[in-house]
This record gives C-alpha cells, structure tokens and sequence, in this order.
C-alpha cells in the first residue's frame, strides 16, 4: 500500500473505530526524525502535524537526526542510480542534486556534520558512514519523547542491522527496495514490513505495533488518546449554557494528574468560563494538589480540611456545605463535582434549581452513582479518557518537590559552618585569602555521587 495515498479515508473502518480518539504526538515525533517529506505534515488528513515539524525544526539534534535518514533513504531509493553515475561518470554525491537533496546536504553541513568521505570510494561505505553517524547521535533525541515509552524500542526503528558492514546494508536494501511501498511514507525505518497499513496513522496504532514487535504490550492507552468530541461537546454546551459556574474537587477521590490532563485538553476560551476551582484538600492526599494552579488557566483555591478524628475525613461534608453556600449566596447556577464518591448524590438531589456535572475515574465509580446519573439525566464523565501524556511536567514538580523537601529535612549542611568547624579541628591555621582560595577550588566543587544501592555520597572533586 502507497502510505502517501492514506488520508481519512483510511479504507479500514474496523482500524478508525479500533484507532479513534487517538493523539498524533509520537507519529508526528517519529516521521519528522525519519524524515518523511514536509509537504506530508502540510497536508490537513495527514498525521504528522506542521505544528510539531516547525518545533523540531529548532532542534539542531533532532534535524540533524531527519536530514541524516532523509540521505540513507535518498541512497536506498536510488541506489542503483548513484552507483552508477559514481562509477560510470565519476560524480561525488554531493553533485548529484536529482538523487541527494541539497537543502538537507546543506542542513547537515550547516549543523557541523559531514558523512560524505574522500575515502569513501564505495556507495556502501557512504551508507556505513551514515549509520554510525545516526548510531551516534539518536540518543541525543531521546528526550524528545516522552518518559512513559520504552526508548530502546524507539531507537531500534533507526539501527540499520549489522548496518557497519557492507553485507548488513547489502540486506537492509534488498529488503527495502523489495518491500518499500510499505515503509511509512516510502522511507527507511528498521522493521520487519508487514501490511500494517500506514503505521503511523496515529499514536494509538504505533505504540501498539511497535511494542507487539518486540513481544510486549502497551497497556496505558490513556497517554495516547483522548476524549471524543461527544464528550467535549457535553462539557462545552453544559459550561455555555450556564451564568455561573464552578468546579469543585473531592482531592480524596480524584487524581491530581488526571484532572490537569483533563484541564489541558478541553477548550481554552470555553474552560475560563469556569469561575474558580475549588479543591477540598485532605492532609493523607496527594502533595500535587498543592501545585496544580501553576497548570491551569483558571483560579484555584484550595482548602486544606482537618480531621476531628484520624479514621474519619470532612472533605465531603465540606464540599457539600460549599456547593450550598455558593449556589445561594454567590448565585452559582452548575456546578463541576470532581469525585467518583456517590455520597455526593444527596448534594445533588439537595439542590434541585442547580445543574451538575461529575467527572469520575472509571474503576472508582460504582454501577449505582452512574446508573443513578443516568436516570437523572446528569451528564458524566471519566477523566481516564483525556489524554494524559501532558500531565508529565505535573508530575515532575511534584516529584522534584517532595525530593526537595525530603533533603531540606534530612541534611542541614552549611559548607562555610563545615569548613570552619574542620579549621577549627585540625588546627589549621589559614589567612583569610587562603580560606577564600581553598572554599573555591575544593569545597564549591563538592558533587554528589549515587552508589548502586541509592546511598547519597558527598565527595570533593580537585582535592
């Protein structure tokens, strides 16, 4: 199959229905670094997104990793032609601008890589030079992509097997020109071609081939998809068609990453409508609730809900006071319930001139809260349907967070304290320039180093 022919009629309407709502992030990723031709990202039933081409296009390693692949899949698709014109009428590569694209050729050159050598006086040896050259660099692109998928898989597709020798990039090209129509977009990639369609139709489909390619499964489809317009649509009409809305957070109940997630993904314009986010914090919840303003364009206002008794959380009784209070007195008139708690069903009948909408997780709620929605005519959602693959930075600022005020509680080390206490026991004496020259060339270079099993080790570099 011609994957450049694939648009939205894709012509397998079982692959849109097992495929659909997925995101396009990791193919966009994957056909710039491999090359695939702009005017695919230009085209508006293409995967690839311009979007992400123009932003990787500011990323000297990662258009030095695309022009690369576009010159080791220039010389697979005509290699027969260049071999000839090297032999026959002894042109170099860089004169053959109909087979080697001098924009790109000029792109690596400008980047400071050159892989055309005068020694190299054999095709082959030019497609060797490439693949170590590609062999080399692709780890610099590994933090393109995002943590939760296994880069090794990733950095296989750029490996030409035995790709050094000459009998290595003898068979990857006969197994190329044999196959090339189903290469995604016709351009070298390491992989057994198989009719898989076009693999990058979206993310949903790569991440499920390429970890059934090497015996595994992708489980968290959450990272590669997203909420359908039916759903959207639901949350936007509910949000329109009210005068005053705000959405109210069970932090006991809900997970932090997820709601970001689900934040991130709906309609900017049509979410600021939302007056305010008010979170019902308890003190055995999660720390990133404390951060989650920093990820929203709407007011957060987080309330922190003591317990009279350890075994016994007010966060609901809280919540619910509060919905009351700003219905009545703040003329709220829907109401956003983040909680897969069905106690929250007696708010909901309590206040009758009040619409409501719950976003739940889906292996929280219980059949009775949603069946009980249902015959209420009370739109729900799951927040496990909105892509989660942007709540990564969340995540880290939590992590970071909570390490750093980890070490804040176990070390309280002053180096000018310890290196006054240390003159003090050794009895050494030192002007106060000596002092100064020795704190900057030993104690400032102070690093940390991690052995096997975690241990923290403080250690002087220059001594």
């Amino acid at each position: 199959m011609n994957n450049e022919a694939i648009d939205v009629d894709f012509g397998r309407e079982e692959e849109r229905t097992v495929y659909k709502n997925s995101t396009y992030e990791l193919v966009s990723k994957l056909a710039y670094l491999i090359g695939v031709p702009k005017r695919i990202f230009e085209k508006e039933h293409e995967a690839p997104k311009m979007e992400t081409y123009k932003l990787l296009e500011t990323n000297k390693n990662a258009r030095i990793i695309r022009n690369l692949c576009i010159m080791r899949t220039s010389i697979e698709r005509n290699f027969k032609k260049i071999n000839d014109a090297m032999r026959m009428d002894f042109r170099g590569l860089a004169n053959m601008p109909e087979y080697i694209p001098r924009e790109n050729l000029d792109q690596l050159s400008e980047d400071g890589v050159n892989f055309i050598k005068k020694s190299s006086s054999k095709l082959y040896q030019h497609i060797i030079e490439l693949n170590r050259l590609i062999s080399d660099r692709i780890n610099n692109c590994k933090n393109i992509f995002p943590i939760w998928i296994n880069w090794e898989y990733v950095k296989e597709l750029f490996i030409m097997p035995n790709g050094l020798t000459e009998q290595g990039t003898k068979a990857a090209a006969e197994l190329y020109y044999g196959h090339r129509m189903s290469y995604p977009y016709q351009t070298y990639i390491n992989w057994t071609p198989s009719d898989e369609g076009n693999i990058l139709y979206n993310d949903k489909k790569f991440v499920t081939l390429l970890y059934r390619w090497h015996g595994d499964y992708f489980t968290e489809y959450s990272r590669v998809s997203d909420a359908g317009d039916y759903i959207k649509n639901n949350i936007y009409d509910f949000i329109n068609a009210s005068e005053k809305t705000v959405l109210v957070v069970d932090c006991e109940n809900s997970d932090p990453y997820k709601l970001c997630a689900t934040l991130r993904n709906l309609d900017f314009e049509i979410m600021r409508k939302i007056s305010s986010i008010i979170l019902f914090d308890d003190v055995h919840t999660a720390t990133a609730w404390k951060i989650l303003e920093a990820y929203t364009n709407i007011p957060v206002e987080r309330n922190m809900i003591e317990r009279l008794k350890q075994d016994k959380s007010l966060v609901d009784m809280q919540l619910a006071a509060r919905a009351c209070k700003e219905h009545y007195q703040n003329n709220v008139d829907s109401i956003v319930i983040v909680s897969s708690d069905s106690d929250y069903w007696a708010l909901i009948t309590s206040l009758p001139d009040v619409k409501f909408l719950m976003m739940i997780e889906r292996e929280k709620c219980g059949p009775d809260m949603k069946s009980a929605l249902e015959s209420s005519g009370i739109f729900y959602c799951y927040l496990d349907d909105f892509y989660s693959g942007n709540s990564d930075d969340i995540k880290r600022s939590a992590l970071f967070g909570e390490m750093k005020r980890y070490i804040d509680d176990a070390v309280h080390l002053n180096a000018y304290d310890m290196f006054g206490a240390a003159l003090r026991n050794t009895r050494i004496e030192m002007s106060h320039a000596e002092r100064q020259q020795f704190y900057d060339k030993y104690i400032k270079q102070m690093s940390l180093t991690i052995d096997d099993d975690g241990t923290v080790l403080i250690d002087f570099k220059n001594r």
